[in-house]
């Protein structure tokens, strides 16, 4: 026989008074999701030279026209804030006093290897109920882009794939393309 032990879901507000209080540390790898607090699994070299690559990429193409972050908060809802890989951000966003939330946010980037599984469930789905317009999930696994638009309850109804040799602009700024290459390590 099981036994189910009760939790407890956390909201923005009280996620952050964990790290007031020094419960949670700023370097934790630790985020909010659906009130929930979800350790992350340690980075791999992989990830860290990918998210270097959009850094990099990102920045040539669109810093002009937008903020480039990179592993920062974004409030979806007052029981999520996750902190994504890379943010296209509004520019008006790093003029408030709080976290990005979804009207600010042009396109969400997460990298996943080991991460695959949470970024293509629970994330899309948070990430898709709050209406972020446009994810990519850079799939280390099979060395792709999947490409999430269109969002609908808690689903996108444009999922498309791109890999090495293929091209790919955000919604955005549909005019400027990225190299699938120029993201994906080796």
């Amino acid at each position: 026989m099981s036994v189910s032990s009760p939790t407890r879901r956390f909201t923005v507000q009280e996620y952050h008074q964990l790290g007031a209080v020094g419960m949670l540390h700023e370097d934790d790898r630790i985020e909010l999701l659906n009130g929930e607090l979800v350790i992350m699994a340690p980075v791999g070299i992989r990830h860290i030279k990918t998210v270097r690559r959009l850094i990099r990429v990102l920045s040539q193409a669109f810093a002009d026209h937008c903020l480039v972050d990179a592993q920062n908060p974004v409030w979806i809802d007052g029981h999520s804030e996750p902190q994504p890989d890379i943010l296209l951000l509004r520019p008006e966003a790093d003029e408030r006093e709080h976290s990005p939330q979804p009207e600010d946010v042009l396109l969400l980037v997460e990298v996943a290897e080991s991460s695959l599984h949470y970024d293509r469930n629970d994330k899309l789905e948070a990430y898709a109920r709050s209406g972020i317009a446009e994810y990519w999930i850079v799939n280390l696994v099979r060395n792709e882009v999947i490409i999430h638009r269109d969002p609908a309850g808690a689903e996108y109804r444009s999922v498309t794939t791109a890999r090495a040799g293929e091209r790919i602009a955000p919604l955005a700024f549909p005019e400027t393309m990225v190299e699938v290459s120029d993201i994906i390590p080796r």
